[in-house]
């Protein structure tokens, strides 16, 4: 029997935002995993959000119905770019993945920031777009 070992972040590929936009209109699915706020100021056309972690007054907390939530809407072997608003859930959120079997899952390297700086989200303001993130350079 062989044995499965535990995928890390190591194990994540990271695509930018220019190979996801390409990979999006040869079929990928975007999986948003920021919270209902953030995607609601903002998000890719057709993305599908489901929050990785939610917001509490303790914090931020890991959304425990993740994985059953994404597998009622994708399967194991769809392609798929999740992001997040800088990268840091979306690459949890993909180990996750990984570890429950989904096979093709990339994170966004700079999640939908990046997205919205490199003009793929319109003409509004960058503010307008985005939620400020304290652990990304403002641009």
């Amino acid at each position: 029997m062989e044995e499965t070992k535990t995928k890390t972040v190591e194990n994540v590929e990271t695509v930018d935002v220019y190979t996801a936009k390409g990979l999006l209109s040869t079929g990928h699915r975007y999986l948003d995993v920021r919270t209902n706020e953030e995607f609601a100021k903002s998000h890719v056309e057709e993305a599908l959000n489901i929050p990785y972690m939610f917001k509490t007054d303790e914090g931020r907390v890991i959304n425990p119905d993740f994985l059953p939530q994404v597998a009622s809407v994708c399967k194991k072997d769809e392609h798929l770019i999740v992001a997040c608003n800088a990268g840091g859930r979306g690459s949890r959120a993909c180990v996750d993945l990984l570890n429950a079997g989904y096979e093709h899952v990339a994170n966004m390297g700079g999640g939908y920031s990046a997205w919205v700086d490199a003009g793929f989200a319109g003409d509004k303001p960058p503010e307008d777009l985005k939620i400020a993130c304290k652990f990304r350079p403002q641009g």
